[in-house]
């Protein structure tokens, strides 16, 4: 199976690594200098450099585990809940005490088969539980229930896009093969305690519902990896399948690196293991990249091992070779029977809807998706494809953005400009989300309006914007009141300003006169300092035209 490359785009990631190698690491790290891995577009080729050979190709694949957006787990009663006090939410199948049996939650299998719907799978009808053994103190059971054998769907795909040169103006989609989804339980966790040299253990996770996205190695750099991952989290977050915050650990990534010259097979891959953030991933992979090119480089060779990635030092360490494969024993689960999905021809006519899934029933009720949302807001509003990005992937902007529409007079291309460039870079800068806003959509739309209106100038909108920041539960009409930001209607007092301006800026005047045009604009700033921003600099503009032209 060949690599699918990254078409014409150009992916560069800097890498730093300061740290030293792990224990039983074959691999150094980079020097404190700058590593640059470039990641060719058409064939996913990264530069040999000047030692005359083929340039390498890097191949990646991803397993994403999503945490199922359930009230109870996947095969018992117990609640989900995040923080909870430890091992507060565990049931007797949980602690796998004897005679307990799984009960299955319909919730995550419709979950299961919607996320599938959505990324284009293949909904097998009739799909299978099985054992995964393995022994870990999380793990009461000593087994994982998951679906090894005949997954709940397979054969998908997801397309994603990302930016040519970093430039949100030119975009280009790519496509990822979606393997399988398959259902599973979640582990418990240890807790580490290494100044007491004890590990405690929390089973409230255990045997919380996941769905398991195995993605083909179609990627070709972190920068792919991370734009795939993030349009999976936007579509788990419109169907409601998963909250995906990654924070919480709803959503956590492990991805599969390795490198191979052109013509040769793949090369030996390593698995970064737990990768809790789209910005770590992209580093990641492109740091796992450039240490496999620099070892095989150097004459080494790459082990296969599992990964972790380390935040600070911005490198990924070994945590345990993979040499001797881990032998699971996969059985067939005994205390499940098949799972049995239906559509709308197989459904048996005497069969109650209630004790059945039915997948068409599913499909016709799925909600727009990212993809065709971006569609409709470039085609509704008249907006850049570029804006629709941004808008729908911060959390409720999208729907911020059409509220101040509806409010306002403004032209929703004008409005977008207001959202992108002040109400977005003052929710980044006090690190708040869209919901945490201080300043409304209706209290930002009468703001727009008066604008609009011409009532006040651009620079006083700005100014009142700052002031309602503050939530002191002010409008935007009270704020200009207060701070005497109208704009002056007196032309005769506007005219006495521009001329006393022209006065005190002869070499200006000159310049202008003499076919420099753009020196007016200076002109119109210092009136706009003389009236505090309270002139129309449109008019401003024509009364300092007419005076110079006199």
């Amino acid at each position: 199976m060949a690599a699918r490359g990254c078409g014409r785009v150009w992916c560069w990631a800097r890498q730093r690594c300061a740290g030293r190698p792990g224990p039983g690491s074959r691999s150094r790290p980079f020097p404190r200098r700058q590593r640059t891995v470039a990641c060719n577009a058409r064939g996913g080729a990264v530069s040999a450099g000047k030692s005359g050979l083929a340039p390498w190709i890097p191949v990646v694949g991803l397993e994403i585990h999503a945490q199922i957006s359930s009230n109870s787990k996947l095969f018992s009663g117990s609640q989900v809940q995040f923080a909870a006090p430890p091992n507060s939410l565990v049931s007797f199948f949980d602690a796998s005490l004897p005679g307990t049996l799984p009960v299955l939650n319909r919730r995550c299998v419709e979950a299961a088969v919607m996320t599938g719907l959505a990324l284009n799978c293949h909904i097998n009808k009739k799909s299978l539980f099985d054992r995964k053994h393995y022994f870990y103190a999380d793990l009461p059971a000593g087994y994982q229930i998951t679906q090894q054998r005949v997954p709940i769907a397979v054969n998908g795909s997801l397309s994603y896009s990302l930016c040519v040169d970093n430039k949100m103006s030119q975009m280009v989609t790519k496509t990822v093969r979606i393997k399988q989804i398959q259902l599973e339980q979640d582990s418990g966790k240890s807790l580490h305690d290494d100044t007491r040299s004890q590990t405690l253990v929390d089973l409230n996770r255990a045997g919380v519902g996941l769905m398991e996205l195995v993605m083909e190695p179609d990627m070709c750099c972190g920068e792919e990896a991370a734009a795939a991952v993030r349009e999976l989290q936007l579509i788990l977050q419109t169907l409601g399948s998963s909250q995906a915050v990654m924070a919480e650990g709803q959503l956590r990534v492990d991805a599969n690196v390795s490198v191979h010259r052109p013509g040769e097979p793949y090369g030996v891959r390593t698995e970064v293991k737990n990768i809790n953030s789209i910005r770590f991933l992209a580093k990641a992979v492109d740091y796992e990249i450039q240490r496999q090119i620099e070892e095989l480089g150097n004459g080494g060779t790459i082990l296969n091992e599992t990964r972790a990635f380390d935040s600070k030092l911005g490198c990924t360490v070994p945590m345990r070779d993979k040499e001797g494969k881990q032998d699971y024993r996969f059985m067939p689960e005994p205390n499940l029977p098949p799972l049995i999905l239906y559509d709308a021809k197989s459904l048996p006519a005497n069969m109650n809807h209630q004790q059945v899934i039915n997948i068409d029933w599913i499909h016709e009720r799925l909600p727009d998706l990212p993809s065709v949302k971006r569609e409709k807001l470039v085609e509704q509003y008249g907006i850049l494809p570029e804006h629709s990005f941004t808008l729908l992937n911060e959390d409720g902007l999208a729907e911020f953005f059409e509220s101040v529409v509806k409010q306002t007079q403004m032209k929703p291309k004008k409005v977008i400009g207001w959202i992108l460039n002040d109400l977005l870079s003052y929710l980044k800068q006090h690190s708040l989300t869209v919901k945490e806003s201080p300043v409304s959509s209706f209290l930002l739309a009468d703001l727009l309006n008066l604008l609009e209106k011409k009532e006040i100038s651009s620079t006083a909108a700005k100014q009142v914007f700052a002031e309602l920041w503050k939530g002191e539960g002010k409008t935007p009409l009270e704020t200009v009141k207060e701070q005497k930001l109208e704009l002056l209607q007196d032309q005769k007092e506007l005219e006495q300003i521009c001329q006393t301006v022209i006065d005190g800026q002869e070499n200006e005047v000159m310049a202008i006169k003499a076919g420099n045009r753009k020196v007016l604009n200076k002109l119109i700033g210092l009136v706009q300092k003389k009236t505090q921003g309270r002139s129309n600099p449109f008019l401003v503009k024509q009364l300092l035209e007419k005076k110079l032209s006199e």
